[in-house]
C-alpha cells in the first residue's frame, strides 16, 4: 500500500527563536502538533523539515532516550552540546546522535547571511540508557547519484551505526533515471522529495515536498522526469 502525502497536507509552523525565526514542516506529532494518524511510523517517531533564518539558533535544550539523525538540506548546519562538542554539516552531509540517558544540545545556522535547512529524524532506541555520542559523515552528490546511499543503518557497513531498527538513505536522482528499493517482510518505507522533481513512485506522482508511506509492498521504484533530491527511511513496523 502506498499513501501519498501532498505538500499542503503536512503540518507547517513558523516561530521566533534565538537570533531569528524558523519555518517547520512536521510530518509526525511533535510539540503542540498532534495528529492521531501520524504519531509515528514504525521505529520512526519524528520527521521534521526545519529552515532557520540567517544566524538563527535553537538554544540548548534537553532530550532523553532517542536516536537522532540530522541531514543538512541547504546551507550549513552546526550542532553543539552542553560540553561544546558538535560538528558542522554541509548540504548532503549527515549526523547521528545517540541521546541515550540524556543530552543538552542546540541546532545552529552557521551562516549569518543565508538560511539553513535541515531534516531531523528521531527513532525509538533499542537501548534507552546508552552512552551519549555524536558522529557524522560527509557525503558528496556523486556518491548518492542514482542510488539510495545508506547514510545511517543498523545493518549496512560503511553507514553510521544506529541503535534502532532503522535505515536512512539519500539519493540524487538525475532526470530520466530511476532507482528501486526492496522491502523485507514487516518493514515499511517513508520517502520524501526534498527538492526538484516531480518524481513517479510506482505510478504515483510526487512533487517537491511530498512524502509517501509505503507498507505491504515487496519493493518500489522511483523515476525522475527532472532532477530530484530524495530521502528514504526504511523501518521495522512495530
Amino acid at each position: 500500500m502506498i499513501i501519498i502525502r501532498p505538500p499542503e497536507s503536512i503540518y507547517q509552523i513558523r516561530g521566533a527563536i534565538q537570533n531569528g525565526t524558523f519555518h517547520g514542516r512536521w510530518h509526525f506529532s511533535f510539540d503542540e502538533y498532534y495528529e492521531p494518524e501520524y504519531t509515528r511510523f514504525g521505529t520512526l517517531r519524528v520527521f521534521n523539515d526545519d529552515t532557520l533564518s540567517p544566524g538563527a539558533i535553537w538554544p540548548l535544550h534537553p532530550h532523553k532516550h532517542n536516536e537522532v539523525v540530522t541531514y543538512c538540506a541547504a546551507g550549513e548546519f552546526r550542532h553543539a552540546d552542553e560540553h561544546g562538542a558538535g560538528g558542522i554539516l554541509k548540504k548532503g552531509w549527515v549526523q547521528h546522535t545517540t541521546i541515550g540517558r540524556g543530552m543538552w544540545h542546540s541546532e545552529i545556522n552557521n551562516h549569518a547571511d543565508e538560511p539553513m535547512r535541515f531534516i531531523q529524524m528521531w527513532f525509538l532506541p533499542e537501548k534507552p540508557e546508552a552512552e551519549p555520542s555524536v558522529e557524522q559523515m560527509a557525503v558528496e552528490q556523486a556518491q548518492r547519484a542514482n542510488r539510495f546511499l545508506p547514510l545511517v543503518s543498523n545493518v549496512h557497513p560503511g553507514a553510521l551505526r544506529i541503535l534502532s531498527d532503522a535505515r536512512v538513505f539519500s539519493c540524487f536522482l538525475l532526470a530520466g533515471r530511476g532507482v528501486g528499493h526492496s522491502l523485507e517482510p514487516g518493514r515499511g518505507a517513508y520517502l520524501y522529495v526534498l527538492e526538484g522533481g516531480p518524481v513517479e513512485l510506482n505510478g504515483h506522482q510526487m512533487p517537491a515536498l511530498a512524502a509517501a508511506k509505503i507498507t505491504d509492498e515487496p519493493g518500489f521504484s522511483v523515476k525522475a522526469p527532472a532532477d530530484a533530491e530524495l530521502l528514504l527511511v526504511d523501518v521495522l513496523l512495530i
